[in-house]
């Protein structure tokens, strides 16, 4: 099952990625994907061993972005690969049948291309401007995942759509009525004064009841 709340993870307050990690479990996360970049593979295995252990106490999913190998090495449940990573079909061969792979997609080509590629998820965006992520997409806004809904809808392709990308706590409920599965989010997580209550928030609005027929 892919949670409609993915919370991505950078560097908190603090600096440390893992006490951001910590802090968004602790307010009720249950999907953690590690996105560390431009560090040595020595840093990243270290701190995708450490959130893993941090996950297992609260039963929360961790994905690893970029690396198939290192979710592999530290007991991840799968892997999230951009457009420019290594191939969905080679990462299933590493990882088998069980683990979880989404992958990164802008436009519908992006999407066919996912889904005849077998993945999970597709972390779709960006819904507007981010810092967080370098080389940004074109912004696709509100009308754009409408558009891209649409375009699903008729090529009959059902899988989930997460949406990505400067989204904050007030998007999330216009994001779900445009007909998008979920949503990621970082920083209105990592620096909200009160977590526990902003994610209580958004996943009301992820599983509002008028919603469920939703993809």
């Amino acid at each position: 099952m892919i949670d409609k709340l993915h919370y991505i993870s950078q560097q908190g307050e603090d600096g440390s990625q893992l006490t951001a990690i910590r802090q968004a479990l602790a307010a009720g996360c249950k999907w953690i994907q590690l996105r560390v970049k431009n560090q040595p593979r020595e840093v990243i295995l270290d701190h995708a061993i450490a959130a893993s252990e941090l996950c297992k106490p609260y039963g929360a999913k961790l994905i690893i972005d970029d690396h198939p190998d290192i979710a592999l090495q530290c007991g991840a449940h799968g892997v999230h690969l951009g457009l420019q990573d290594m191939s969905v079909a080679e990462a299933r061969r590493m990882l088998g049948d069980n683990m979880i792979i989404g992958g990164t997609a802008n436009t519908f080509a992006h999407i066919q291309q996912r889904a005849a590629a077998g993945v999970d998820y597709i972390g779709c965006g960006p819904y507007r401007f981010t810092t967080t992520k370098e080389k940004l997409s074109p912004i696709l806004g509100l009308s754009g995942y409408q558009t891209l809904v649409d375009l699903m809808d008729a090529a009959n392709i059902r899988i989930p759509v997460i949406a990505i990308g400067g989204i904050l706590t007030e998007d999330v409920l216009p994001i779900r009525q445009a007909g998008i599965y979920g949503v990621a989010l970082s920083g209105a997580i990592t620096f909200a004064d009160h977590r526990e209550d902003v994610v209580k928030q958004i996943y009301q609005h992820l599983n509002d009841p008028s919603l469920q027929q939703v993809i």
